[in-house]
């Protein structure tokens, strides 16, 4: 008889929670509608965000949300989202759908819905359009407790005090839509930019995270990590703390990414090749992780995977912009794996 002996003393690792992480965009109805409503709603809401939809996320107990994007994150200003929502700019959605983003869901609506979810926050920033500037007093605006520009200006908003930004994405995707940068150019932006990263609260610094490689491309690794590490001083810690890395699994081929196949309608072969692709993940994270270790071998930058999961072509009658796709159980177990 087969016997199973649990050794709670005996114990090899721990799961970092940030694993079960998740991540909104301004993509289709993921914030307007999904998460926010606005204060004036009939459906139930506090402060703004859907009573029915916080409950479940903190019942799955979201460790850490990243906003504003994605592709949208590198067109998104953050001064367009904050102050009285009748006087905010008003902006074409170009990546998703081509729709009005209004911007009443900006850095306040954020941290609010963080903390009715009791989890961390991960912003990512704009470095692909944005400015060094830009940058810097968001991260004054949002952290720092002192009397500055941006720390009254946050005040006279209605935040007196500042908020915990736990991670920083330094730009999303820059080898794409986040300005189609050669590797080593978005490394050297990447060094001015977290430069102006400043970490107002000593006793918890943000993590910054760089923008890392699509898929397999092994090449943005290698070139990102050695144009940082080139005349970077001793004390690497601070200077990046994680590089990020986007897989998704794609059921039908991965040659041709206008054709994903359906959510719903799949045979059976391509229901195991969906399964096969998503372990891909294993070989990606340990031939980037080989890679990482020539430049950190202490292993003090994490591998950030902070896109991932299953993409399939959007519903019929949908708008293409908005990417919905129907969830399956062939989800959950992508999800699993």
């Amino acid at each position: 008889m087969a016997k199973l002996v649990i050794n709670n003393e005996n114990k090899k690792s721990t799961i970092a929670p940030e694993i079960y992480g998740h991540f909104s965009e301004h993509l289709g109805r993921c914030i307007y509608e999904g998460l926010y409503v606005g204060e004036n709603s009939d459906i139930p809401n506090v402060n703004g965000m859907r009573t029915d939809v916080v409950e479940a996320l903190k019942e799955m107990k979201v460790p850490v949300l990243r906003w504003p994007g994605g592709c949208f994150a590198d067109e998104y200003h953050w001064m367009d989202g904050i102050g009285p929502k009748e006087n905010r700019k008003k902006m074409i959605n170009t990546h998703w759908g081509g729709v009005v983003e209004d911007n009443s869901f900006g850095t306040h609506e954020f941290f609010e819905l963080c903390r009715q979810l009791g989890c961390k926050t991960y912003v990512n920033a704009n470095l692909g359009s944005g400015t060094v500037r830009e940058m810097s007093e968001w991260v004054e605006y949002m952290t720092f407790n002192g009397v500055s520009p941006m720390a009254d200006l946050r005040k006279a908003n209605g935040h007196e005090e500042p908020w915990v930004v736990d991670y920083i994405g330094v730009g999303n995707e820059n080898w794409g839509c986040g300005g189609n940068m050669r590797p080593q150019h978005y490394a050297d932006e990447y060094r001015r930019y977290q430069t102006y990263v400043r970490n107002y609260n000593g006793n918890k610094p943000i993590a910054k995270i760089a923008c890392g490689a699509n898929v397999d491309d092994y090449h943005w690794t290698k070139e990102v990590l050695d144009t940082c590490f080139d005349h970077t001083p001793a004390q690497f810690h601070g200077f990046m703390d994680g590089l990020s890395l986007h897989y998704y699994t794609l059921p039908e081929t991965e040659d041709d990414w206008n054709f994903k196949g359906s959510a719903t309608d799949f045979t059976e072969e391509v229901f195991y090749q969906t399964l096969k692709r998503s372990y891909f993940m294993e070989e990606l994270i340990n031939k980037h992780g080989a890679i990482m270790d020539q430049y950190d071998p202490e292993k003090k930058i994490g591998l950030m995977i902070d896109e991932w999961g299953i993409w399939t072509d959007v519903e019929p009658g949908t708008n293409p912009g908005f990417l919905y796709q129907q969830n399956t159980m062939r989800d959950a177990l992508v999800a699993g794996m």
